[in-house]
């Protein structure tokens, strides 16, 4: 009983150090610790960005099932902003991991820099588009007119401010490879929180603000995130990372710059093959009407909200391979992978177990038209049931990006998702009369594919040798 109470007490301890960001040295003691200590702040940050689609969700689902749909295609095109974000922020954690575990903080701080200007760069070309084609966009994704009339000016405003999308994402990366979590997890607090309070005045009208309906969703969730990116700044010229940056930083870099890019082409590959599949299963999605539409929409933000945990701890995983590698600790580095990998799956399981017995009931939280909520919960429980190879897979996809292999994750996603979700969604759904059973049963078995493949090849132990 008294080892009990000793435990819940350390268990509080360790929180407080992570949450409040205490510096650590991940490359040695501990790995069970480090793992916590990383963990923790980086799965509170990933609930913090799961709940901006709940938010969002809840309070549009209010206006009409077209405004969901409309979130649902918007989405599904943003998360080719996602894939170039996240590749950029694959190479940015690698690099400064790698930096400060070979106590070279001045290269990390340099890494940081330049991977915002090329985040910058590649926003202001997305925007422009965003901007100029929203009609157009909705409509290539199979949008019906009145959906297209309703909803176009929230993908205006949402891809025309994508650079804070983009900013956010690199620059918590940043704070990642260097072990600042708590960091990043502030930041997403921030701007979870002006989210959650700008949705309803935006969306309903409050005072002199009008009611913008779906747009105003866009348009709280761009102002919520571009307040973060400038606590982020701040926090990167004034505050308490570990990463500094100067006035002397502020100047393009070829040599680094190069080293980003080359170790980002990778994992920009690896998220555009994924990303791009969700866009495919969205048009075959699209397909069934609104209402299948909306489910499915429903069913993808609320499985997000679960899968957050699992990536922020697969960014734990990222940090600590990149941390000792640079530090010359490959063997740490393996176990500190098998260890996440088994917290992770733990997790899932669990959740697997809440979503199986009551997907109708959650879905039902968001909308109560039948053929949303049926079409949502079969979903949910359908893709529930691969969540402990989420789990697993998403540590070990990412710890390859952590040691900067990003080309190994590539290959696997073009096998899993390319060569097999895509062609067995459509058969089962489109070809065989499977509807949208199809599309569900090809996300989850092809997620099944991606485990077994991604343990495979992390055993063989190339990562290990990868220089960056």
């Amino acid at each position: 009983m008294q080892s009990n109470k000793i435990s819940i007490k350390q268990f509080f301890k360790y929180f407080k150090i992570a949450v409040s960001g205490k510096e650590q040295d991940f490359t040695s003691g501990s790995i069970r610790r480090a793992v916590f200590m990383l963990s923790i702040p980086m799965i509170l940050e990933m609930l913090m960005e799961s709940i901006f689609a709940i938010v969002d969700i809840f309070y549009v689902s209010q206006v009409s099932v077209n405004a969901v749909a409309t979130i649902g295609l918007t989405e599904s095109v943003i998360t080719l902003v996602y894939a170039v974000a996240i590749g950029l922020s694959m190479a940015a954690t690698a690099i400064v991991a790698r930096r400060i575990g070979e106590k070279d903080n001045e290269g990390a701080s340099q890494a940081a820099v330049q991977v915002i200007f090329l985040g910058i760069i590649v926003a202001a070309l997305i925007s422009a588009i965003g901007i100029l084609y929203p009609k157009e966009i909705l409509g290539l994704m199979g949008g019906e007119a009145d959906l297209i009339e309703e909803g176009y000016g929230y993908t205006q405003i949402l891809l025309g401010g994508n650079v804070t999308i983009m900013l956010l994402f690199l620059i918590n990366a940043i704070f990642r490879g260097a072990g600042d979590a708590s960091v990043a997890m502030w930041a997403l607090i921030v701007s979870n929180s002006l989210n959650i309070i700008l949705d309803p005045i935006f969306i309903f009208g409050f005072g002199p603000i009008p009611a913008y309906g779906v747009q105003g969703a866009a348009i709280a969730t761009t102002i919520g995130r571009g307040t973060a990116v400038i606590f982020q700044l701040f926090v990167l010229f004034y505050g308490w990372s570990r990463i500094k940056v100067g006035l002397k930083d502020l100047m393009i870099r070829v040599a680094v710059m190069v080293n980003l890019i080359k170790v980002s082409l990778g994992g920009i590959g690896q998220f555009l093959i994924g990303t791009s599949s969700w866009v495919f299963l969205m048009r075959i999605m699209s397909e069934f009407g609104s209402e299948v539409l909306a489910g499915y929409t429903i069913a993808i933000r609320v499985m997000m909200f679960t899968l957050m945990p699992a990536w922020g701890m697969s960014n734990a995983a990222a940090t600590l391979v990149g941390q000792n590698l640079g530090a010359k600790k490959p063997d740490r580095a393996e176990q500190s992978v098998w260890k996440t990998g088994k917290y992770s799956a733990a997790f899932m399981g669990i959740v697997s177990v809440i979503y199986l017995l009551f997907a109708p009931q959650i879905v039902g939280l968001f909308s109560q038209e039948a053929e949303v909520v049926r079409n949502g919960a079969l979903c949910l429980r359908i893709i529930a049931a691969g969540y402990i190879f989420y789990g697993y897979g998403m540590v070990v996809i990412n710890a390859f990006n952590g040691a900067g292999d990003t080309k190994t994750p590539t290959w696997i996603n073009f096998i899993c998702f390319w060569l097999f979700q895509l062609p067995f969604a459509y058969l089962m759904a489109l070809t065989f009369d499977f509807g949208p059973l199809g599309v569900f049963l090809a996300i989850t078995l092809a997620e099944v594919l991606i485990v077994i493949l991604g343990i495979f090849w992390f055993k063989k132990g190339y990562w290990k040798s990868v220089k960056v």
